[in-house]
């Protein structure tokens, strides 16, 4: 039986760290602020918004909400960002993406300024990643990974590392923070040939394919910790599973996230807590 990876004492630890950063801001006269920048009623940005109020209350984190009208045009949208990016007391942005078809998205990723980039996704951050440099932050799912491998001592150096997935959401981003830390990694995609000749040679398995129950155990081995990072909902079940067939790898891998309660428990604490780094950057 696998050890479980679970999220929430992950979360339960960043969170402490956190308030104890914000209080030692606070004492140098900062306080780190969140603006979320949401434009229309979605009820998933909604969810997400209300979950990433709770984790900055409790880390002590302002928030800043700055709602747009789902009909908002490119010029007011371009305008509003402009404002967060120059706004001195704002230290991160988050913006909920996919934009409505009247907006461009890659427009707001571009514009968006790299080191209020807390969700990792413009091309300054990126090539943070990539360069291990504190330009912009990673994706935080990607970092959500990494924190559950060193919350449970799993160690990195020296280790092969399998990911499955290319995306720039988590796949390549992942693969590059497990490459700083001295992993060997191979990054599994959909032209990759006999994916689970490659993955069953691993030593940590970071599958992020999105494809619900995708990682079956011809995939994994005996002494392999498996990250599942998929969320996917499940028709028939009614609810929200990941890639990995939890029921066939549990029982023949060393170490497995649960999925809900994995990764996703510990993305939100990531965003906030690269808001207070910013904030920290800013001094």
């Amino acid at each position: 039986m696998a050890e479980l990876l679970k999220g929430a004492p992950v979360a339960e630890a960043l969170t402490e760290k956190m308030k104890a950063d914000v209080e030692e801001l606070q004492a140098k006269g900062v306080q780190p602020v969140l603006a979320i920048l949401r434009v229309g009623e979605r009820p998933d940005d909604i969810s997400y918004e209300r979950g990433a109020m709770k984790r900055a209350e409790k880390a002590g984190v302002a928030v800043k909400n700055v709602l747009l009208p789902a009909n908002v045009n490119q010029e007011e949208f371009d305008r509003t960002l402009i404002s967060l990016n120059e706004d001195p007391s704002v230290h991160g942005i988050l913006i909920f993406r996919p934009l409505p078809k009247q907006l461009d998205n890659e427009k707001a990723r571009r514009m968006l300024a790299p080191e209020k980039d807390i969700d990792g996704c413009t091309d300054g951050s990126l090539a943070g990643v990539f360069t291990n440099t504190k330009t912009g932050f990673p994706p935080c799912t990607a970092q959500a990974a990494m924190e559950i491998l060193h919350y449970y001592g799993i160690d990195i150096q020296g280790k092969k590392a399998a990911v499955i997935g290319r995306s720039l959401v988590i796949g390549r981003p992942v693969a590059m923070m497990l490459m700083h830390e001295n992993a060997t990694v191979v990054n599994c995609h959909t032209r990759t040939k006999d994916v689970p000749s490659i993955t069953k040679e691993a030593d940590i398995l970071i599958a992020a394919a999105g494809v619900l129950r995708s990682v079956n155990d011809a995939f994994v081995n005996p002494d392999q910790v498996v990250i599942d990072v998929g969320i996917n909902w499940d028709e028939a079940k009614q609810g929200i599973a990941g890639d990995v067939d939890f029921d066939s790898v549990e029982p023949a891998v060393k170490a497995l996230t649960p999925v809900p309660g994995g990764v996703g428990t510990v993305t939100t604490c990531v965003l906030i807590s690269h808001v207070i780094e910013a904030a920290k950057r800013s001094i």
